[in-house]
């Protein structure tokens, strides 16, 4: 097994252990980075309308 294989395994398997033990903290975790990318979105996308109107 090289050794990204192995980081990945890894990491993997530290993200189920947070859901399995903190749920409700995993949930809230996600939320926040969704909101995040929606209001990355949203700004470039303003960006962008802005710029060819």
């Amino acid at each position: 097994m090289d050794a990204k294989k192995a980081i990945i395994l890894v990491a993997v398997a530290l993200v189920l252990f947070y859901v399995i033990t903190q749920p409700t903290q995993a949930a809230e975790a996600v939320q926040g980075l969704l909101g995040w990318l929606k209001d990355g979105a949203e700004a470039i996308i303003t960006f962008m309308r802005n710029l060819f109107a």
